[in-house]
């Protein structure tokens, strides 16, 4: 035979679509042609594909090859694309059969001597082929090694880890009838029969004192809201923050298998099942942090997508850089548009802020140690845009603990303890309306965080004082119904719309 036609992944973005790798001998001067919109890495795999079927045993045809990466409009980017191509010159030339490869999806780069190297979007390709079966059933996953124990997360699917090209093909030989050694079958692989235990790295108990800050993270842990510290250097600010991670409630599977799928794309390592908390540099460009390239990757704020990301001394953050974080707070996703295609990305995540109160940090000190002029400090503050502020849920000042309360405070409440509190109030949260409280629309908010005649008065006079923009009211409601959920309370109350005012 001298077609054949073998099936394998490309990956846009979170998306994994099929791709048909087909194959042509024909006669004619020796040549090797690849269209379809293939990328420089997938151009060069000609060379990788020749050197290894040699270096494996097999023979490269020294005939006219033409391989055709359908759909042609679809580009093709990575080496992963080398195992297909390889398996389509094979099965085309005849030295396996065919037959057998419509029940397989190849994935995997090869190496100069036929071993098989791990590519990225291992997770995202195992996801797409168990949502697309063929015939009932999802075809079978044939990649590296290193990758299908990643693949195989997704469950309900035969995943097959490969060391290299000839093991690849003696195991077809063996599902095609050619050969009878059982011995050369690949074997799927299995999830581990422990489930993981997680280990955080930090404990809440660590933080003495600090409790209206302590409450404010257990309220943006408990309703998923974004919180800015505010207080002088040394007050526990970056303390607080990096524990939030340990009172967070844990992922579903299916949020667990998104947030893998996108450090599999962006070739991240991730401990899997725990949520992301990502602490960026104020030098990161706007690019780095929400995405992009010419072959959009996920920024930081799709890494910490189901987690929080943290943002250190936001002042000195590059103004245009936190503006584009306007839109992804309220959409919960980045939309990146290209020339030649447009990606989105998720970017459900977490706004963790803190910064100084004027340049030197000091101002508002009971030690009067603050020299800042009032212009320094009006212009320092002014870094932070309204808009971008008015989408900050929880505003806390954290003062300076005196030495005395640093030696003498007890240790403070532990993370196992708070986070008990916060899955009880976000499950009674999903059980009312399916979703954590942050993700209420305004009309949801009509229906699930109704309020009395005196709280409805107390919002009233707020708003009038504070002059509280529509946004800021709503979000003050959505606060307000985390802590009555805190509070196991089915309903709003003014002590509960009080706290949430005091917030702004």
């Amino acid at each position: 035979m001298s077609f054949a036609k073998v099936f394998t992944r490309s990956v846009v973005g979170l998306q994994a679509p099929q791709v048909f790798v087909e194959v042509h001998l024909s006669q004619g001067l020796p040549a090797l042609t690849i269209v379809g919109l293939p990328e420089a890495s997938v151009r060069e795999s000609k060379d990788r594909v020749r050197s290894a079927l040699i270096n494996s045993g097999y023979e490269f045809p020294n005939r006219r090859l033409t391989i055709n990466l359908a759909p042609a409009d679809l580009p093709k980017d990575g080496a992963r694309l080398d195992l297909p191509i390889a398996m389509g010159i094979l099965a085309a030339s005849g030295q396996i059969d065919d037959k057998v490869l419509v029940d397989f999806e190849f994935v995997g780069e090869l190496a100069l001597n036929g071993e098989l190297r791990p590519v990225s979007g291992a997770l995202a390709i195992a996801r797409a082929i168990k949502s697309s079966p063929c015939d009932g059933k999802p075809r079978t996953l044939i990649m590296p090694s290193i990758n299908a124990s990643e693949a195989v997360k997704v469950g309900d699917m035969t995943v097959l880890a490969a060391e290299n090209l000839e093991a690849v093909c003696r195991h077809l030989d063996v599902v095609s009838g050619i050969s009878q050694n059982q011995e050369h079958l690949l074997s799927p692989v299995t999830l581990p029969s422990q489930p993981q235990v997680m280990q955080y790295a930090y404990d809440l108990a660590d933080v003495k004192g600090q409790h209206h800050a302590r409450r404010a993270l257990e309220i943006a842990a408990a309703g998923g809201h974004s919180l800015l510290f505010t207080g002088s250097p040394g007050s526990g600010k970056t303390l607080m923050a990096s524990r939030l991670p340990s009172i967070l409630p844990p992922l579903t599977d299916a949020e667990t298998l998104e947030v893998a799928s996108i450090y599999s794309i962006a070739g991240v390592n991730y401990a899997f099942g725990e949520r992301p908390f990502r602490a960026v540099h104020h030098t990161i460009s706007a690019t780095a942090l929400v995405g992009g390239g010419s072959k959009p990757k996920p920024g930081e704020i799709s890494l910490a997508h189901k987690g929080a990301i943290f943002l250190d001394e936001i002042p000195e953050f590059d103004r245009k850089t936190l503006e584009t974080l306007r839109q992804p707070i309220e959409s919960k996703q980045i939309t990146i548009s290209r020339a030649n295609a447009q990606v989105s990305f998720p970017a459900d995540f977490q706004l963790i802020a803190a910064m100084n109160p004027c340049p030197c940090g000091y101002y508002g000190d009971t030690t009067n140690r603050c020299r800042c002029r009032p212009e320094q400090i009006k212009k320092y503050q002014d870094k932070l845009s309204g808009p971008l502020l008015d989408r900050i849920d929880l505003h806390i000042t954290v003062p300076a603990l005196p030495i005395e309360d640093l030696q003498n405070a007890p240790k403070g409440e532990s993370s196992d303890d708070v986070r008990r509190r916060v899955v009880a109030a976000r499950n009674m949260a999903i059980a009312r309306q399916g979703k954590a409280n942050y993700e209420l629309t305004v009309n949801e908010l009509d229906q699930f965080a109704i309020l009395g005649q005196k709280e409805q008065q107390m919002l009233k006079m707020a708003q009038s004082k504070l002059n509280l923009s529509a946004r800021s009211y709503h979000r003050i409601l959505r606060v307000a119904r985390t802590i009555a959920d805190l509070a196991a309370s089915e309903h709003i109350k003014s002590a509960h719309v009080a706290e949430a005012l005091s917030y702004r």
